[in-house]
């Protein structure tokens, strides 16, 4: 819908009207401004900004006797592109520099993970520790979509570890070609399926681009053309999942994804307490003590940590949740949410 256009051009032919061709000229640009709406009436049927136009103009014109038949404004001028291949070709498949350069600001981001016995953290900063046995989606939206395969941590254990990610990044016209990264236990590859580095043979496949980061442990995959930035990392006898995504991007959902858990947590359904796990126990005490080592703020972290330990016996997991802070502290624009107390 493109009606924010159709008002600013309106706004730009009556900005300097004056003298005694000012109402003709009125007219003209609402004529103009009418013509508009039409043009893009499909597309911006549930638009209420466009339902409230085309009413404001109805009335405009019968207060300024205006006739709907007549001539219009002239089209106003292109500006200048900022070089002589325009900006589109250079730059649309960077996310960051085109927004700004759309929006005159830089976009905003918002931040998830997944880690241990999954423990998630929304974009909304909600934090809920999951059973989610089997594959659940943590993300499906029009650019990504992040696949989590859980099992259980120990034999007849409730609680799951995350044992593979698969990771789709879709087809984005001049950008990148489909790109599918897959992890499992043991097995974090620095390419995707097809063994390719980065997004293909597209004027902007660089835009996408994935390195290792620690042999086997630690891998960064950076998608520029939207935007967003993924950490896939091994701890001990399970797999995390950290992004920084674009809020434009991670909002680009319909109602029909609406299982997410990087959007609404886990159901409640599949929602394990913490404290249950680590009461009056001694291998509690001693799962705190080595989790102070790595975390010394008892935030979420902290007790996911204590969690983990104890669940699973392994103390490999305090670098679970030792490895989603440190994603935390690189991928939050505020870094005043680093730290969630529950």
């Amino acid at each position: 819908c493109k009606i924010l256009r159709c008002n600013s051009e309106y706004v730009a032919a009556t900005l300097n009207l004056r003298g005694s061709s000012r109402n003709a000229a009125y007219c003209n640009a609402l004529r103009s401004y009418s013509h508009c709406t039409r043009k893009t009436a499909r597309t911006c049927r549930g638009d209420l900004a466009f339902h409230s136009a085309v009413h404001g103009i109805e009335d405009l014109m019968i207060q300024n006797n205006c006739s709907k038949e007549g001539p219009t404004s002239p089209p106003r001028p292109r500006p200048p592109a900022p070089n002589h291949q325009g900006f589109e070709s250079l730059d649309i498949c960077n996310y960051e520099k085109s927004f700004l350069y759309k929006h005159g600001q830089p976009p905003s981001y918002q931040h998830c993970a997944a880690f241990g016995d999954p423990h998630i953290r929304t974009f909304h900063d909600d934090f809920h520790t999951c059973r989610v046995e089997g594959s659940w989606p943590l993300l499906d939206n029009d650019y990504l979509f992040v696949q989590a395969t859980s099992s259980p941590v120990a034999k007849g254990s409730n609680a799951t570890v995350t044992s593979k990610l698969t990771i789709i990044f879709k087809n984005m016209k001049e950008c990148i070609d489909q790109k599918v990264y897959q992890a499992e236990i043991d097995n974090l590859p620095a390419a995707f399926e097809d063994g390719s580095v980065n997004g293909g043979e597209r004027p902007g496949g660089s835009s996408l681009a994935i390195r290792e980061r620690s042999p086997g442990r630690h891998v960064e995959i950076r998608a520029e053309y939207i935007g967003t930035t993924i950490a896939v990392r091994q701890a001990g006898r399970q797999l995390s999942f950290s992004i920084r995504a674009a809020e434009e991007v991670a909002r680009a959902f319909t109602e029909e994804q609406d299982l997410q858990l990087c959007v609404g947590g886990c159901p409640r359904s599949q929602r394990i307490s913490r404290s249950e796990c680590c009461r009056g126990r001694a291998a509690a005490e001693t799962a705190r003590a080595l989790c102070k080592e790595m975390l010394p703020v008892e935030d979420v972290y902290f007790q996911s940590c204590v969690f983990d330990v104890v669940t699973s016996g392994d103390a490999n997991f305090t670098m679970a949740a030792h490895g989603a802070l440190e994603d935390a502290r690189v991928f939050l624009p505020n870094a005043e949410k680093l730290h969630i107390f529950q």
